[in-house]
């Protein structure tokens, strides 16, 4: 019986995100395992000095579903089962956003990637890896950057 059967793995389009989704998808082939690509979509990263508008947000929608679906092009290209979904749910912190999905799609495991970040940076954005290892109700394999 296969360890794992869905496989829920936040992706952002980093290298670092490419890294554990291709542990992912390793694993996936190995327990015959579904795999959920989530990538969460957050306003306040899109929002600059400059006025907030709506086509801004429209564009950064169009660029995530491509996104996802790139990397879904992957998981099929190894004969992954695969779905996605963006989360776009502004203020919820990425943590709970994946926390939530995990308990809402029946993750057995969550896989990703972490930027390593280090000092000021982690302070001042903090870690995402980190949130997401604290709220995860399933185990969490966290790939480190190169």
């Amino acid at each position: 019986m296969p360890l794992f059967k869905k496989i829920l793995v936040p992706v952002d389009g980093s290298c670092t995100s490419d890294k554990a989704l291709g542990q992912a998808l390793a694993l996936a082939r190995e327990s015959q395992a579904r795999v959920r690509l989530l990538h969460a979509l957050d306003e306040l990263a899109y929002v600059s000095a400059y006025e907030f508008s709506g086509e801004l947000m429209t564009q950064a929608r169009a660029n995530a579903e491509k996104m996802l679906q790139k990397a879904a092009g992957s998981a099929r290209a190894q004969n992954v089962e695969v779905d996605t979904h963006l989360v776009d749910n502004p203020g919820q912190r990425l943590g709970e956003t994946v926390a939530d999905e995990a308990v809402n799609w029946g993750a057995d495991l969550i896989v990703l990637g972490t930027h390593g970040r280090r000092g000021v940076g982690r302070v001042l954005l903090g870690s995402g890896a980190e949130q997401v290892i604290r709220l995860a109700p399933v185990p969490v394999l966290v790939v480190r950057s190169d």
